[in-house]
């Protein structure tokens, strides 16, 4: 089959690495696939040298024209059985040359509950007859979606994200080597958050509940692992507060699985999220985890125990401190029950399974 993956760029985002991750996996399984993306520089691609990388130049509305006509010749040469698009820009783009670039078969994947403001509602809405299959990364979105109106309720449904299980594994030689390089020796109690810098995140209230935490962890360390827009302010919040001795920024890794071994509990402190990916590699790890309830992240944790209001620091501190007072054997058994958990119900193959099928409904319409 050939499958064109559409996306609205490859920085670095959770989005972009299940896309990137999903095109190993169709190619591995055999398939044709290419990623065509709409701009910006590539940040995150395949470990699959041969999958073609494609930007189509959409920097402003000045360049559609340009853009429509470069996806026409990759519709027209490589002649996709399905084209997947993911994330708004890449969704309306698809959609609206779904008649003139000839598109077969047309899946539409959101990846958050966040639609973006009444414009993006009204031109899901409007746009929303141009797709075959609606999709969002949780039940929740997908529901959120159904019932704004920005999906038909008829042709959309829950895809989970999937992970790699095989990369997120707990490893004890990386966690001692790891604390080696930063300087923190076995007993020193680690917090650990992944993500861009960015509002959604909410990392001014990870670093409150931190401040709240030295209280009764004095020697405990955060490690914030990404880079973006709010560094700054960030950097200077932590200056403010003391906590310079503390709290590491460790910008952009390639070693995240590696990081997560190092950890003694991953803490999320998300406004808002779609799936939570970065949960669910936490758990593939066998870390506690500490979330706020938003998005996916309460399906992905399957227990509410570990869950707290968003932007509530002063929740989220005592509950980070109740996650570092387990003893050894408890966090172990949490972890183990964790990593079971998502190799059931959120592991790559699983994810890559319900893709198929819903991509084979292309080659059976078009054989009737």
């Amino acid at each position: 089959m050939k499958i064109l993956l559409l996306i609205t760029g490859l920085g670095l985002g959770g989005a972009e690495k299940v896309v990137t991750s999903l095109a190993d996996q169709l190619f591995e399984a055999g398939h044709q696939v290419k990623i065509a993306y709409l701009r910006g520089e590539i940040e995150v691609r395949p470990q699959h040298a041969e999958i073609e990388l494609i930007q189509l130049g959409l920097n402003s509305l000045v360049n559609f024209s340009q853009s429509a006509q470069r996806f026409a010749q990759i519709m027209q040469q490589f002649q996709p059985d399905v084209v997947h698009a993911h994330m708004f820009h890449a969704i309306l783009f698809a959609r609206l040359l779904r008649r003139s670039a000839q598109i077969p078969y047309l899946i539409c994947t959101a990846h958050s509950k966040a639609i973006g403001g009444k414009a993006r509602q009204w031109l899901y809405r409007l746009t929303d007859r141009l797709s075959d299959v609606n999709t969002n990364v949780s039940q929740e979105a997908t529901d959120f979606f159904i019932a704004q109106k920005a999906f038909s309720a008829a042709k959309s449904t829950a895809i989970s994200n999937g992970i790699d299980t095989q990369k997120f594994q707990f490893s004890a030689s990386a966690r001692q080597q790891l604390r080696q390089q930063l300087g923190y020796s076995a007993e020193i109690p680690v917090l650990m958050a992944v993500g861009r810098l960015m509002q959604a995140k909410d990392y001014p209230n990870l670093i409150q509940a931190f401040h709240l935490l030295q209280q009764t962890q004095p020697t405990a360390q955060l490690l914030i692992v990404g880079d973006g827009v709010q560094r700054a302010e960030l950097e200077q919040q932590v200056q403010q507060l003391g906590l310079a001795d503390h709290i590491r920024f460790l910008g952009v890794r390639h070693d995240v699985a590696e990081l997560l071994s190092a950890a003694d509990v991953f803490v999320l402190s998300s406004a808002w999220e779609g799936f939570g990916l970065v949960v669910a590699e936490a758990m593939s790890c066998e870390r506690v985890v500490v979330a706020t309830d938003c998005g996916g992240v309460k399906e992905v944790l399957g227990k509410t125990e570990w869950l707290v209001p968003p932007q509530n620091s002063e929740m989220l501190s005592k509950k980070l401190v109740q996650a570092l007072q387990l003893s050894t054997e408890q966090k172990a058994q949490l972890g183990q029950q964790h990593r079971q958990r998502i190799q059931q119900h959120y592991s790559m193959q699983s994810m890559l399974q319900q893709w198929l099928a819903l991509y084979h409904l292309s080659t059976e319409r078009t054989a009737s």
